[in-house]
């Protein structure tokens, strides 16, 4: 866990970061931005260990040092972690280091993970997880000691647009002006949330999504498909490995969102108020952030299935189950109202983001809907 061999694909970012650190170059903030799936969490970690490692080789961590030892567990001393939380009690900040054994357990089955996962370890429930001003305290803190093994110091702050503004200002200075040996890593998947101020102070690198090739190699090799099927899977994906992944296990969160869509979307087209209501009532019962996953997936599917009516295959990103479905519903996606459906849909995530009551979102949305299917 945590080698840059583990990582697939980057090679250009990978042989960037290792170039730097081994040329004594290594910016004191680097932000990792890119699609999900491509890797940041994972190249991360990766290049924490080859900083702490006290042998490195010419293109990874030794693997055999008392540090990579440590880095195995994730228990390095000077390697610390901030990342997004839920309040146990109310009204009573917490801090990362409350959930250190959930973080290290997650991170030990999958590095690729996502906060949706991260939600569910944590049981998040319909809070929605932050980076709390305490957790700036902390930083500091942890910072102004001296590195125990005498090297780097790590600081990984994964999804800092999670941060409250209290936070993020508190840590402007020490971004600017960090104590000695000290890096920051910050892993981002909405960069364009962060404080312009915060991202001023990093160097950005962009990471692309995964080549098909790299995504189907990984598929063969890790879970013994036949080629063909690798190859489908890869090319369903859209350059993310998250959602190879789920692909493969065909994950019940993504048989939730499909069913949901379709459900929406028939209901809508027979005008059918009562069941509307029920529909909407079901998602309100469902926590923020999967609220929010549901609306995205809504939003791809409405675009694949405007994309079939082009009838041109490679451009096509749908699963069997999703692709019978197309067959029949995309003409009901056209000219007409493809931007409308997409602006109710993007409406509704932006209030859910906003903590507007759910119920009352969802039903005019589901209200809304029965106007746009109409529009053939």
């Amino acid at each position: 866990m945590s080698f840059f061999k583990d990582v697939i694909g980057q090679e250009d970012v990978k042989q960037l970061l290792i170039h730097s650190a081994k040329n004594g170059k290594m910016p004191h903030a680097v932000l990792l931005t890119g699609p999900a799936g491509s890797g940041k969490l994972p190249i991360a970690l990766a290049v924490a260990r080859y900083l702490l490692c006290h042998h490195p080789a010419e293109n990874d961590a030794c693997g055999q040092c008392n540090s990579c030892k440590m880095m195995d567990h994730l228990a390095h001393p000077d390697m610390h972690f901030a990342f997004p939380v839920v309040r146990k009690k109310a009204g009573r900040d917490v801090v990362c280091d409350e959930f250190l054994p959930q973080w290290r357990e997650m991170l030990g089955r999958n590095s690729y993970a996502d906060l949706q996962e991260w939600m569910r370890v944590i049981d998040a429930g319909n809070q929605q997880p932050q980076i709390y001003v305490r957790e700036s305290d902390e930083i500091q803190r942890k910072l102004s000691l001296k590195a125990s093994q005498g090297g780097y110091k790590v600081m990984l702050i994964w999804l800092p647009e999670k941060m409250n503004v209290e936070c993020a200002n508190k840590l402007l200075k020490l971004l600017e002006e960090p104590p000695l040996k000290t890096v920051f890593l910050l892993v981002s998947e909405e960069p364009d949330l962060l404080l312009p101020t915060i991202v001023s102070r990093t160097q950005r690198i962009n990471l692309k999504p995964l080549p098909e090739s790299d995504i189907e190699r990984y598929l063969v090799e890790r879970y013994m498909l036949p080629v063909e099927d690798a190859r489908d899977i890869a090319h369903r994906s859209a350059g993310s490995l998250l959602r190879a992944v789920e692909n493969v296990h065909l994950g019940e969160e993504n048989k939730l969102c499909f069913e949901l869509f379709v459900n929406l979307m028939r209901t809508a087209y027979k005008r059918d108020i009562r069941s509307l209501k029920a529909w909407s009532e079901q998602v309100a019962g469902m926590g923020r952030e999967r609220q929010k996953n549901l609306l995205e997936y809504c939003q791809r599917m409405v675009r694949e299935n405007f994309i079939c009516n082009f009838r041109q295959p490679d451009m096509v990103y749908l699963n069997p189950e999703e692709l019978q479905f197309a067959s029949r519903f995309a003409p009901y996606i056209n000219e007409r109202n493809i931007i409308s459906v997409m602006e109710l849909l993007g409406e509704a995530q932006v209030h859910i983001e906003q903590n507007v009551n759910p119920k009352m979102v969802f039903f005019d949305m589901a209200l809304r809907m029965i106007v746009e299917m109409k529009q053939q």
